[in-house]
Parts: C-alpha cells; sequence; structure tokens
C-alpha cells in the first residue's frame, strides 16, 4: 500500500514539473535572443557618445529619449498613419477573398490559399523593388491613370504616400488574409442555415453571425500587418522621398551611416513603447478571446 502511495505521489511530483520542462527550451531562447539583447538595447539608449567613433558610454542618458521625441515625431506619425492605412486596406481587399475561399473554395480551396502565399516565394526586396517598376512614370499603372484622365501628364505616383502605402499593403496583405481564413474556415455552415431558419438575409446573418466569430482572424491579422507596415524601412526607402521617411529609415540611418547608436536605440525602445499602448487599446476595444 506504501508503495503504491510512494508512486502515486512521485507521480503528481512528475505532472508538477512536466509543463515547466516543456517550457524550458523556449524560455531559454527568449532569454538568450532576446530579452538580453533588449537589455543591451536598453543600456545603450542611456548611454552617450563623446564622438561620432566613439564607444558608447552608459550615463543614465534621459536625453535620448527626449530627442527622439522632439526631432522625429513627424516620422513617428507618418509610420503609424501609413501603418493604419495599409491595415485598413488590406482587410478591405482580405476579408471577401478569406470568405470566398473559405465558403466557395471547394476543390480549389487549397490552389487558392496557394496563390496568396506565393509572393513569399520572392525576396521582400524584389517584391517592392517590382513596385517600383509598376509605379514608375513609364509604367502601365500610371499610362492607363493618364489616358483615363486621373493623373496629369506631369504627375506621378512613384515617390509618393500613395506608393508606399500600396508597397506596404501588398507586402503584408497575405498576412491579413491568412488569420481571417483560418477564422472564417472553422465556422460551420449549419449556422448559416440556422440563421436563415430564423428568417434573416444573408447580409443580417453575416453581421450576426459571420463576422463576430471571425473577429479572432480580423484581431491576429491586423496586428500582423500594423507592426511590420509601422517598423518597415524598405517601401519608405524605394517607393518614397525625403517627405514620407518613416521611423524604420531614421532607426536605419541612426545605426548604420550616423553610428548614433544611443538615439538609435532609444527611437527603438519608443517605437517599442508606442506599438505596445497600440495593442493593448486595440486588444481592449476588439478583445482576443477566441470566440468560435
Amino acid at each position: 500500500m506504501s508503495a503504491s502511495v510512494e508512486r502515486d505521489a512521485q507521480g503528481r511530483r512528475r505532472a508538477r514539473w512536466t509543463p515547466w520542462l516543456l517550457l524550458a527550451p523556449g524560455f531559454l531562447w527568449l532569454f538568450w535572443f532576446f530579452y538580453l539583447p533588449l537589455s543591451a538595447l536598453l543600456r545603450m539608449s542611456l548611454s552617450t557618445k563623446p564622438s561620432r567613433f566613439a564607444v558608447p558610454e552608459f550615463s543614465w542618458a534621459w536625453s535620448n529619449y527626449e530627442q527622439a521625441f522632439s526631432d522625429y515625431g513627424s516620422q513617428f506619425t507618418r509610420s503609424f498613419t501609413y501603418a493604419l492605412a495599409a491595415t485598413s486596406i488590406a482587410l478591405l481587399i482580405a476579408y471577401p477573398v478569406a470568405y470566398v475561399i473559405a465558403f466557395r473554395g471547394g476543390r480549389y480551396r487549397n490552389v487558392l490559399l496557394g496563390l496568396v502565399v506565393v509572393p513569399f516565394f520572392t525576396n521582400f526586396l524584389i517584391r517592392t523593388l517590382a513596385w517600383k517598376t509598376i509605379l514608375g512614370d513609364q509604367g502601365a499603372v500610371v499610362s492607363l491613370l493618364r489616358t483615363v484622365g486621373l493623373l496629369d501628364a506631369n504627375e506621378a505616383l512613384l515617390r509618393t504616400p500613395i506608393a508606399v502605402i500600396g508597397g506596404l499593403t501588398y507586402n503584408f496583405l497575405p498576412f491579413m488574409v491568412l488569420p481571417i481564413y483560418v477564422s472564417l474556415e472553422k465556422i460551420d455552415p449549419k449556422l448559416l442555415d440556422a440563421a436563415r431558419d430564423l428568417y434573416s438575409n444573408t447580409w443580417r446573418g453575416f453581421r450576426k453571425v459571420v463576422l463576430p466569430l471571425s473577429l479572432p482572424g480580423v484581431f491576429a491579422g491586423s496586428l500582423l500587418v500594423f507592426i511590420p507596415a509601422a517598423g518597415d524601412f524598405v517601401n519608405a526607402y524605394y517607393l518614397g522621398n525625403a517627405k514620407t521617411t518613416m521611423i524604420g529609415n531614421v532607426v536605419q540611418d541612426q545605426f548604420l551611416v550616423q553610428n548614433n547608436y544611443p538615439v538609435a536605440a532609444a527611437l527603438s525602445f519608443v517605437f517599442i513603447a508606442i506599438v505596445m499602448v497600440i495593442v493593448a487599446v486595440y486588444s481592449r476595444l476588439l478583445g482576443t478571446e477566441d470566440l468560435t
């Protein structure tokens, strides 16, 4: 009897430690490759450089954060404005696409999903450069818009906010389609049949049944598009001009050109803090609970 009790106690102890053992590799990975670099970046953001090529010295230099807000406020505003516009456009495009694939795709569903992720087979930079060619003054898009009178002969699309937002939308659109598709695909079609049996029309059934159940996918897709779009610098560099620079361009310039690591690190932490606040507010408004 005592041996059985002892074995049960040992089993309970193993069961209690098993989750922690399973989580240990992930925690170690995050510690070495996320928290340690982040702490080094935080220390760098509070350092000063006596000269351009000098080694930064830790000195609790909060002035770096003051400079981040005072000198680059317009770039922060522009980054989040462009990211919000790209996220909104991506949602308007992605939701109908995901809906059609989930409910009307049939045997072609996998093919359609493959077409959504095909752009990922090409390098991000090459995709952006392709947009530079498409939106160029001699490209088909500009020629068509000039033909129909939407663009004057001396107007251009390239090196404008429209080009930057278009590039952001195109490059991150699959990140919006896939989460929404996953949420829609899990919806039981019988729920729509039940809504029709209760005299609900198509629009009301969508608004009362499909849309609420797909909100987790909308939430996930919005974050997956908004966050990388806000921190992107490639699209603004190749498709924009000096007046469309985003905060990612500033961080890149401070790190790689100006060698001003403390200010670049402070800009990075300010960006992280703003994104965390936006995500918290958005999560509060939309909710993250999986309704399905």
